[in-house]
């Protein structure tokens, strides 16, 4: 496992290198100080398995970086780790196709648990993104966002070829490589995203995102088919 970490001050992926090398011992760790050097450590190393990215960069946009690194190295997982709290700038990174997006102001535990969340597959979203104020004091859920996680893709009518791109949806993966992945057309793909939306009653996938992590369902990653593997 290759690992990026991104962030002009040397204490912070100093703090970072840390807790992740108790949480992968055996990953190679690298690091990048500006998005010029991110995205030249990305080229030299195609096979990236997560990028931490901070948005304040002295040299680029953090919002931009996001967006050249799905671009062009769409297998590598991205989680924004920012000094910046505003829900816009969540909805943005979660837009942008980023597995989660964790502010600096989060507790040591926060931090561990939303990164063993990502290597697990899950996506992490903040309270913030999930309804104001902390989870515990909102007012009783909706029914659907209180449905047991088992009867959620039935209760919604998807086909099993939807939750499998759902699932891959969660994880932050695009049409193409959910396309490459369930060996499907990429059209194909597109159609079942609408359907997926139209069941959800969102517009669009960030959405998606935050609608099933407020039901607290976390979709089993889909096998990978033979043309996929």
């Amino acid at each position: 496992m290759k690992i990026l970490v991104v962030d002009d001050h040397a204490l912070v992926r100093g703090a970072l290198r840390t807790v992740l090398e108790k949480l992968k011992p055996e990953a190679c760790l690298l690091e990048a100080s500006n998005g010029e050097q991110t995205m030249r450590i990305a080229d030299e190393h195609p096979d990236l398995d997560l990028v931490v990215l901070d948005l304040a960069l002295p040299d680029r946009d953090g919002f931009s970086v996001l967006t050249e690194l799905r671009e062009r190295h769409a297998t590598a997982a991205v989680v924004v780790l920012s000094a910046s709290n505003s829900r816009i700038d969540i909805n943005r990174v979660l837009q942008l196709g980023a597995l989660g997006f964790i502010p600096k102001t989060s507790e040591h535990e926060i931090l561990v648990n939303a990164l063993q969340l990502v290597f697990s597959g899950g996506i992490y979203i903040p309270p913030e993104i999930l309804g104001e104020g902390r989870l515990a004091d909102r007012p009783s859920a909706p029914p659907e966002a209180g449905a047991p996680a088992r009867e959620l893709p039935a209760d919604l009518g998807l086909t099993g070829r939807q939750i499998d791109v759902l699932a891959l949806i969660m994880q932050g993966k695009s049409n193409k490589v959910i396309a490459h992945l369930l060996d499907m057309a990429e059209p194909t793909v597109k159609n079942h995203v609408t359907a997926i939306l139209k069941a959800l009653r969102v517009a669009n996938r960030t959405e998606a995102v935050v609608k099933v992590g407020k039901m607290g369902w976390q979709p089993s990653p889909p096998p990978a088919s033979p043309a996929g593997r």
